[in-house]
């Protein structure tokens, strides 16, 4: 768990996102900071009896720096206004599939998958679900899976319009097909981040997608 007077640091950021404010709250930083890390590492004791492929992860391969990279973006506020966990189940792939627990007041989720592959994966990621569609439609299907993240998120922004090149447009997975990110999601309640149980309730979410990430491992993982 973390303190809520902890979690307020972020909160009180989002509305004072400069330099001037994060150097004079430092001593606030730095406790967040001890207590997000603490946070992982009893995430990490949870899941990793659940999932081998994260038995490698440290806490520090699964935090976020509070900088903002602001090169290329038309907002320049410097720091993130929100605390992100990430548990990548291949630490050796730039992006692989994993879980993902974010904290930011009032759009708070946590979700797991694969966001946005690049070209070689996503077709690979295609030409498992387009062979294996059965496979796929089995890990949708399971009950403890519909009631917790319904199915795939769709972004309508994120999908294509028509069937991919080479694929059929009446193909029965046509609609797996169309996305580009492969991702399931459940919105939480902020309140949960204070709760002593935190961890051990969040493992227990989290791992009803771990046929999810072992799909999409499996697809990535193919030889061309």
């Amino acid at each position: 768990m973390i303190q809520a007077s902890t979690l307020q640091f972020i909160d009180d950021l989002k509305n004072n996102n400069n330099k001037e404010w994060f150097h004079e709250n430092k001593k606030r930083y730095e406790l967040f900071k001890k207590e997000y890390q603490t946070l992982i590492a009893d995430l990490l004791q949870e899941m990793k009896p659940l999932d081998a492929s994260l038995e490698l992860l440290e806490v520090k391969h699964c935090t976020f720096r509070i900088n903002r990279d602001i090169r290329f973006s038309k907002d320049k506020s410097p720091y993130k206004s929100n605390m992100g966990i990430w548990m990548t189940t291949d630490r050796n792939r730039k992006n692989a599939p994993g879980y993902y627990i974010h904290y930011e007041k009032g759009s708070s989720f946590i979700a797991a998958g694969i966001h946005c592959p690049e070209p070689d994966d996503l077709k690979k990621i295609r030409k498992e679900i387009a062979f294996f569609q059965e496979d796929l439609e089995e890990i949708l299907a399971n009950p403890g899976f519909k009631k917790e993240y319904g199915s795939f998120d769709r972004d309508e922004s994120n999908v294509l319009k028509k069937a991919p090149k080479d694929y059929d447009p009446n193909h029965p997975a046509i609609e797996f097909l169309k996305l580009k990110s492969f991702t399931a999601t459940q919105k939480i309640n902020d309140s949960l981040f204070t709760d002593n149980d935190f961890a051990k309730k969040m493992a227990e979410k989290l791992i009803i997608l771990k046929p999810l990430t072992v799909f999409l491992n499996r697809a990535l993982e193919t030889i061309e």
